[in-house]
């Protein structure tokens, strides 16, 4: 049996679950979401929990069991709580601001970088070198995290860029100090 797949999914009682074949749709305070499972996955209702079962023991059937129990189990956290991915700017003049409900990057290019935010997905700056991508599609907050990260990558010499919030950014140590070389 797969660890993560055979562990019930418990569901708050102000959240809704619909499961209309394929489709899963979950409604909570925060909002909505729906996906389409993997056919051969079966999620069924059990009081006030979600239990995915697989049909047999093959090695995909086991993989897709976990997955599938993750999905589900993301949808329900999501419109529960939410999902939020901190970013941090490193670097001389490098600063973020919100423009509306566009995110406006200054990351050392000649022109300013515009991030328009897709549905459901909003962007929260605490300071200008603060910021945080914020819904409740864990997928799609991580997906846009991972396009403004895009928009300049730490470098390794003196770690300038956007970055994950508490993500180390292995450092080399340039060219200084070479002894002995031509004169």
């Amino acid at each position: 049996m797969s660890r993560i797949g055979r562990l019930p999914i418990t569901v708050p009682s102000n959240v809704d679950v619909t499961i209309d074949g394929r489709n899963v749709t979950v409604k909570g305070p925060k909002g909505s979401l729906s996906r389409a499972l993997h056919p051969d996955m079966t999620l069924s209702r059990e009081e006030s929990t979600l239990v995915v079962t697989r049909p047999t023991e093959q090695k995909t059937h086991k993989q897709l069991h976990g997955l599938t129990r993750t999905l589900v189990n993301n949808m329900v956290v999501g419109v529960t709580d939410g999902y939020r991915k901190g970013l941090e700017i490193t670097g001389v003049g490098y600063r973020a601001a919100l423009n509306g409900r566009k995110l406006t990057l200054n990351l050392g290019y000649s022109h300013q970088i515009e991030i328009d935010p897709p549905d459901g997905i909003t962007f929260e700056v605490e300071n200008p070198t603060r910021l945080a991508v914020v819904g409740i599609d864990k997928e799609l907050v991580g997906q846009i995290a991972a396009k403004v990260r895009s928009t300049r990558k730490p470098e390794p010499y003196k770690g300038k860029g956007v970055r994950y919030a508490g993500e180390y950014i292995r450092r080399k140590a340039g060219k200084a100090g070479k002894i002995g070389g031509k004169k």
